[in-house]
């Protein structure tokens, strides 16, 4: 097996684009894909731009009116179907909507063969991570499902276990929903409650199908939630299901929109945390997939203090070239953010937490703290199911 990462990447992805105004800024991505240069970085991974996923792959996880109703939007945004979720305020059509929604599918599962096939230890697409997107419908700023679809074609290739960890600020619930039936992924999704932010759905109830029970898991963070709490739900949580499931691959979700700086939702975590489960996620691939990992970005629109730093963390670690929190970022990108944004940039790669400390949940817990309260619902629900102590 390849010891080198990959960095997917198709300049072209910047397309996905919902116009002026709308969270979802492609200027993440550019100026993501720059700061990741600007370490030095693209020499420590291969770049490698994937074909998009065809019909064949789509209709892996999307139904094939769903597709259609895409193309059809694509081709003619005034004539978007809302019923499909097109055409909205979340999702306004655009003209080639459905070329740059399969070109960054195709750059996910593109990460999952090049892991599977062993050409590759480490695979980021961090233009990926759009778990929203239904079977029959967009939702959420989502087209297609492309971590969904990295995951299906990792099936399709003879994958037994596939675990997915989702640590986006919303639900990860189009990917809950196109496994819901099965058992050989197990998806874990880490969020702000339900009860105060979309998509309304991630409840420590919802466990998986019948068929398969205990193989969806979620954690519901109460709004406000900051480093020692995120940290310590993650710690609780995450591992032991890993370590029991033992996945051939780790898919993870890394949604930048946990962050205190986010405009959409109301998580207080820094970078700092973000990047400790960036490191921690990395571990558990190697510890419990022999290194099989798969990394995906997400939501994230405080668009240039947090998004580009928390993901060219990500790159860098899947690299095996962490960047040091307190590293100075190259005044040469700085410059190109207000050149592109009229924003300062930010000087550091930290917020000026690291290290984060939390404490362990097998040293005690508070039955009356809120987010013990949240962990200890998600493994009530969910442990027993798979044999495990709540």
């Amino acid at each position: 097996m390849s010891g080198r990462a990959q960095l997917m990447w198709d300049e072209a992805v910047t397309g996905y684009d919902f116009g002026p105004g709308h969270p979802m800024d492609p200027v993440r991505l550019a100026l993501t894909r720059r700061l990741v240069d600007a370490f030095g970085l693209d020499r420590e991974v291969e770049v490698v731009a994937a074909k998009a996923a065809g019909e064949s792959t789509l209709r892996l996880v999307h139904r094939q009116d769903y597709i259609g109703a895409v193309k059809a939007a694509s081709a003619d945004p005034a004539s978007a179907d809302q019923s499909y979720g097109l055409g909205t305020m979340d999702d306004p059509a655009f003209a080639g909507m459905h070329e740059v929604s399969s070109l960054i599918a195709g750059q996910s599962v593109g990460a999952a063969e090049a892991v599977w096939r062993g050409e590759a230890l480490h695979a980021v697409n961090f233009a990926g991570g759009l778990h929203h997107a239904m079977p029959g419908g967009a939702s959420g700023f989502c087209i297609y499902n492309d971590a969904s679809l990295a995951i299906a074609r990792l099936l399709e290739l003879g994958a037994e276990r596939v675990a997915y960890v989702d640590v986006d600020v919303h639900h990860g619930d189009g990917v809950q929903a196109a496994f819901w039936e099965d058992p050989r992924v197990l998806t874990i999704s880490l969020h702000e409650h339900p009860r105060t932010l979309f998509p309304q759905t991630g409840w420590p109830e919802e466990t998986g199908a019948e068929s398969a029970e205990g193989s969806a898991v979620n954690v519901a963070l109460p709004a406000g939630t900051g480093d020692a709490g995120w940290l310590r739900a993650f710690h609780a949580i995450v591992p032991e299901l890993i370590a029991d499931f033992r996945p051939q691959v780790l898919v993870t979700q890394h949604g930048a929109d946990t962050h205190f700086e986010d405009p959409l939702a109301h998580l207080a975590v820094s970078l700092d945390a973000q990047r400790a489960v960036q490191v921690a996620c990395h571990d558990l691939a190697h510890e419990y997939a022999d290194g099989r990992w798969v990394a995906l970005g997400g939501g994230g629109y405080a668009v240039v203090d947090v998004v580009p730093r928390s993901w060219t963390h990500l790159v860098a670690i899947a690299a095996g070239r962490a960047v040091e929190p307190e590293a100075m970022i190259p005044e040469g990108w700085r410059q190109e953010v207000f050149a592109k944004t009229r924003q300062l940039a930010p000087a550091r790669m930290t917020d000026g937490r690291w290290p984060v400390a939390w404490s362990r949940w097998d040293e005690g817990y508070d039955p009356a703290d809120r987010l013990d309260q949240a962990v200890l619902a998600t493994r009530r629900a969910a442990f027993p199911l798979r044999g495990l102590l709540a």
